[in-house]
């Protein structure tokens, strides 16, 4: 028998679509759970050798990585201003020559394949960093006070993580909640704790596009013609027939072949059958996958750039700019708000504070200059009205900033339009009282004439208009 080392150099992935394994298993066993698929065929067969899955977990994870996180202060409840402290130092540099775009760009890739995305803190070894777990090797450990994993009591109790999934010998390695960082999107409603990649929900789709390729790989090969039928004489013999055809087949098959003169003999009738790919509408065939494929990504055709999404009137500026805001919207803030929700396991946030995303530096989510400068003229209308009615300019400013106008902090000095002259009444006032009644609700002494009554035009004794 072989060493178990050496069965794994010599085993070879089988094909993708010659695959007998199920690609998603559901997986199981007692009080543990692991992802729902097959790890390794998504990345070899779905990832790496379909264009369309390919640039949809490209497009999603280059614009995800842009993000880097901060605190987010909470005052009654509201989420206030945003602020750093070293301990973000972690996420900013999480391993050697790494940056948040790779922890990031590593999260979305293992949760478009597998659903799930594992990073764990690892202190004591030299600095404190972080090191994401390949997700096919994490085992989640539940902990129920009887053997019913799903009793309500159930909760998650820690990460068993074996290196090869177990095939080589190796030794697991536990690891306690308050250290992993476990990211699932989108929960798998047949689980517990694991969620489910996007990509299962299309797998008809990207085998109908993986026939279709290899169908317009067929026609270039036999020469850019759908099909080629040649009768013959029916005196000819099976020697001749069978040069024949070897001739034809050297002289014709293959796309370096295509669109020479052929030169028949001896009887011999060629006939076109089937239809060319216009015939068949091969582009709108095509283009409907993925369209499909794109839908279930969260991208849609036109921000993934595929043929139905570069067509009519998705080009126009105002459709691009709507596709644009609905995958802000639906797809990348849920996914940057459960991401920090995720990370703040392994890193400790002050008191009062949440780890959140920060895409001020997001180029895919700037306004258009007219929108953006349209914006800044209002906060700065803002700050100018909030400062002259009497509040400090450090809270006007931060408060615009975070939209928290809770933060509002007034001086105690009324603007010069709120001031009243003296002995002029409150609104609610009645505006025939005498100075000195009016003096007295103020709680101010009288003065000398402030019995008499003026009328509010000449500022004359009333006893005089007559």
């Amino acid at each position: 028998m072989k060493p178990i080392t050496r069965m794994l150099n010599d085993f070879r992935e089988p094909a993708f679509w010659e695959n007998t394994q199920p690609m998603f298993t559901g997986r199981s066993s007692g009080k543990e759970e692991s992802i729902s698929v097959e790890f390794l065929p998504y990345v070899e067969q779905l990832y790496k050798r379909n264009g369309i899955v390919f640039t949809c977990v490209m497009v999603r994870h280059m614009v995800f990585s842009e993000a880097r996180f901060l605190w987010r202060e909470y005052n009654d409840g509201k989420p206030s201003r945003l602020f750093s402290t070293p301990e973000l130092g972690l996420l900013a540099r999480p391993f050697p020559g790494g940056t948040t775009g790779e922890l990031l760009a590593r999260m979305e890739q293992d949760n478009s394949i597998a659903g799930n995305a594992y990073v764990v803190r690892v202190e004591g070894d030299g600095p404190t960093r972080l090191r994401r777990l390949r997700p096919d090797w994490v085992r989640i450990v539940t902990g129920t006070p009887t053997d019913d994993v799903f009793d309500y009591r159930a909760k998650v109790v820690g990460y068993i993580y074996h290196p090869k999934g177990g095939r080589v010998p190796s030794t697991p390695t536990f690891f306690t909640v308050d250290q992993v960082a476990h990211w699932s999107p989108i929960p798998d409603p047949a689980a517990q704790w694991r969620g489910i990649s996007w990509i299962t929900s299309v797998l008809d789709d990207i085998a109908g596009d993986k026939s279709a390729a290899a169908h317009k790989k067929k026609f270039f090969d036999r020469g850019a013609v759908t099909g080629l039928t040649i009768s013959y004489d029916s005196s000819i013999s099976l020697k001749d027939f069978k040069e024949y055809v070897k001739l034809i087949d050297a002289q014709h098959s293959g796309g370096e072949n295509a669109y020479r003169t052929m030169h028949l003999g001896g009887g011999a009738d060629p006939k076109m059958l089937g239809n060319n790919l216009r015939q068949l509408d091969f582009k709108s065939v095509i283009g409907a996958s993925e369209t499909r494929i794109a839908a279930a990504s969260g991208l849609g055709a036109v921000m993934a750039q595929f043929s139905e999404g570069l067509a009519g009137s998705s080009l126009n500026v105002g459709n691009f700019t709507a596709a644009r805001k609905r995958s802000e919207t639906v797809l990348f803030r849920p996914l940057w708000r459960t991401a920090a929700a995720a990370l703040e396991s392994v890193v400790k946030p002050p008191a009062g504070a949440h780890l959140w995303y920060d895409t001020s530096d997001v180029a895919f989510l700037r306004d258009d200059a007219l929108e953006e400068a349209g914006i800044k003229a209002k906060n700065a209308s803002t700050v100018e009205t909030l400062w002259r009615t009497g509040f400090t300019p450090e809270t006007v400013v931060e408060a615009v900033a975070t939209g928290d106008f809770s933060l509002l902090v007034h001086t105690g000095v009324e603007s010069v339009q709120t001031q009243r002259t003296p002995g002029e009444p409150p609104p609610e006032y009645p505006a025939d009282l005498t100075v000195n009644e009016r003096r007295a609700l103020d709680g101010l002494g009288p003065i000398e004439g402030g019995d008499a009554i003026y009328m509010p035009a000449t500022n004359i004794p009333a006893i005089e208009v007559v």
